[in-house]
């Protein structure tokens, strides 16, 4: 039997992008997006419901997203769904699903904007340290108090994807 597994999304970024590096130097960046869906009930009242997703990227796609994306800004993002599940220093297990972005599109125009029509100040990417030891990432997000989230997994080889070379060619 076939499987199938594509997701399309468009949303705002519920917080900046968090750049990490994999013990192998690959970056990798994690955010979460904001999906909303609005309807009428049965009164005709207005209504919306808004889901909250994790997502990851990695390569040169991570280090793109952690410098132009920030806070609040639109993006489309296609991917894979993929769950993570993991244990806790206290033993309890967890689990989560999350996409992991393949392409995106950004698709609010130019800068963001700022409260006021100022523009946002421009984001530079992380670099990893040179002296970053290689058992660990260079800088990696806290985990909520009490748990301790998966390490990201290793992308898929780039030729799953019709990529030679692993490059990533995003135009704009």
């Amino acid at each position: 039997m076939a499987s199938y597994n594509k997701v399309i999304l468009v949303g705002n970024l519920t917080r900046d992008p968090q750049l990490s590096y994999l013990p192998n130097q690959t970056p990798v960046v994690e955010f979460g997006l904001a999906v909303s869906r609005r309807w009428r009930d049965r009164e005709g009242q207005q209504r919306e419901d808004t889901c909250f997703i994790d997502c990851n990227a990695f390569g040169k796609q991570a280090e793109t997203l952690n410098q132009y994306m920030s806070k609040g800004r639109q993006i489309l993002v296609e991917g894979q769904l993929q769950f993570d599940q993991w244990e806790t220093a206290e033993g309890q297990k967890r689990s989560k699903h999350r996409v992991r972005v393949l392409s995106f599109t950004f698709m609010d125009s130019g800068q963001a904007r700022q409260a006021g029509g100022a523009p946002a100040p421009a984001r530079q990417p992380a670099r990893a340290p040179a002296s970053a030891p290689a058992s660990a990432p260079a800088s990696a997000p806290a985990p909520a108090a009490g748990q301790s989230a998966p390490p990201p997994q290793e992308p898929y080889p780039a030729e799953d994807y019709g990529q030679e070379g692993g490059g990533e060619d995003i135009p704009f």
